[in-house]
């Protein structure tokens, strides 16, 4: 029985861990039937490493978002690896220490434009770089991930914005690319003990609204429901949905106060 990604060919960023929700769904889609490449940033050696534990070999390119080089030579790189792309996965998100942590008050603008170039801003500068190997008149998905950015969570500070940035961003790339059968859509998930994640002054805080509000019991340890939202929305079961969010939360954000 093939999978729901058979012959599919999708580029992933932000493998950095085992632990993380890019590693699981990069396994998910090659057991799904889907040949994939990653990208790194500022370790390519780490995701070489980590990417030996996947099912299948995987090639790592160097690919830092904020840079228009590597944005340029992207094309080139991937077309000689897998010809074209049919998926996206945007798995990224930095803010500066200073930006995190009950800082919002004090953060510099520069920190604060860090975030949202990296975290949001670089969904269309990565969507817009692989854009040229999708197929013409076959479209493709573009899966970002996000954090729920209707609520002001405790030390997220200026990631929040950040995600927010984002969800608005992949809102107006459905918009625009949905007649070239582009489809744009995030995953939010809830929170994962990820390199991240642990990066986040404060985490354990913030994760700790799970265990009280979550109608669903939430593992923190386990990506792999996330991961799975990731690869059904790069596959060819939602051929009409884009600028959505599909949570995979345990059903956290539907409760009200």
């Amino acid at each position: 029985m093939s999978g729901i990604l058979e012959g599919k060919r999708v580029l992933i960023t932000g493998v950095l861990m085992e632990s993380s929700i890019a590693f699981h769904t990069a396994r998910l889609a090659q057991e799904q039937g889907a040949e994939v490449i990653l990208t790194a940033f500022p370790r390519p050696t780490l995701t070489e490493r980590i990417a030996r534990k996947l099912p299948k070999p995987a090639k790592v390119i160097e690919l830092d978002v904020t840079n228009d080089e590597h944005l340029a030579r992207l094309e080139g790189l991937v077309r000689a690896e897998l010809g074209g792309l049919d998926g996206v996965v945007h798995s990224i998100g930095f803010a500066p220490q200073d930006a995190l942590g009950g800082n919002f008050l004090n953060t510099p603008f520069e920190s604060v434009a860090t975030a949202m170039h990296v975290s949001a801003f670089s969904l269309k500068s990565l969507t817009m770089a692989c854009k040229p190997l999708f197929p013409e008149n076959e479209g493709a998905a573009v899966v970002g991930l996000t954090f729920d950015a209707q609520f002001a969570w405790p030390q997220y500070d200026w990631m929040g914005p950040a995600k927010a940035a984002l969800e608005a961003t992949s809102r107006y790339l459905a918009r625009d690319l949905g007649k070239e059968k582009i489809r744009c859509n995030l995953v939010s998930a809830g929170p994962i003990g990820s390199m991240a994640a642990k990066s986040i002054p404060g985490f354990t805080e913030l994760a700790d609204v799970w265990n009280h509000r979550s109608p669903m019991e939430w593992d923190m340890s386990d990506p792999e429901p996330a991961g799975k939202g990731v690869v059904a929305l790069l596959s060819d079961w939602f051929p009409k949905t884009t600028g959505e969010i599909v949570h995979v939360d345990g059903g956290l954000h539907a409760m009200g106060a």
